[in-house]
């Protein structure tokens, strides 16, 4: 038997007579009661035909509910890989720039701080053409897991391309972040990244740019990443003492 379809009254009293002198047997049911109910089944209709399209129904319907959680669990599963670097423990760029969004949108809206960080690894290059890329890809998870590692769980750490990094930092104006870039920085250069028997020291250059609730992502990290060049043209024209 077919259920196609919901009854919001319980059969006619003329129906249950035809039924009854047609055999028709009210019987325990076997359905959860509410089920019964919600369709309009009365336990004179519940004949085992009955119940048991009405238990094969109830059973499609829960495993419909179980492939929709299994699904919408792969769809988060993919959503997240999607926004993840494929090489170190932080978000990607694009993910980034969404995020950066995001905070500039919450800044214009309640009037809160917030600040960007650029970081870029000085010398990968040299990391790469002496080592070779397996060494170059130790030095940039050695970079994200120390900056990953060094800041609150509402600031936001990712990759931004190729040797350079990016943290988001929220309820940060531009002195705190700058506070906050020159300690990441520290633990960043605090040791040397190991790769079997190859080991190297780390150093980075750093810009700091507050998150205007005016300005667009791409401004923003352009503001950043300009003051990260001009750190690093500065630390290349001072003598060497």
């Amino acid at each position: 038997m077919k259920i196609t379809g919901a009854r919001t009254e319980p059969f006619s009293d003329n129906r249950r007579r035809a039924l009854t002198h047609a055999g028709a047997q009210a019987v325990a049911t076997t359905a959860p009661a509410d089920s019964a109910g919600f369709l309009g089944l009365t336990a004179v209709d519940l004949t085992p035909p009955v119940q048991q399209a009405l238990a094969t129904l109830l059973s499609e319907i829960e495993d419909l509910r179980g492939e929709v959680g299994r699904l919408k669990a792969r769809l988060t599963e993919a959503e997240g890989l999607a926004d993840r670097d494929a090489l170190t423990p932080v978000l990607n760029r694009r993910a980034m720039m969404r995020e950066l969004n995001r905070i500039r949108t919450f800044c214009q809206r309640y009037g809160s701080p917030a600040s960007l960080i650029y970081f870029d690894l000085d010398g990968f290059k040299a990391v790469n053409d002496r080592f070779g890329h397996a060494a170059g890809d130790a030095a940039l998870q050695a970079v994200a897991g120390r900056l990953a590692g060094q800041v609150r769980e509402s600031d936001i750490v990712g990759r931004m391309g190729g040797d350079e990094f990016a943290v988001i930092l929220v309820q940060a104006d531009a002195a705190t972040a700058q506070a906050k870039a020159q300690s990441l920085a520290r633990v960043v250069e605090s040791a040397p990244v190991q790769f079997g028997d190859w080991s190297a020291p780390l150093h980075v250059s750093y810009g700091v740019a507050e998150i205007a609730p005016n300005a667009e992502p791409e401004a923003i990290v352009a503001a950043a990443d300009a003051a990260m060049f001009a750190q690093k043209r500065a630390a290349r024209k001072a003598p060497n003492l």
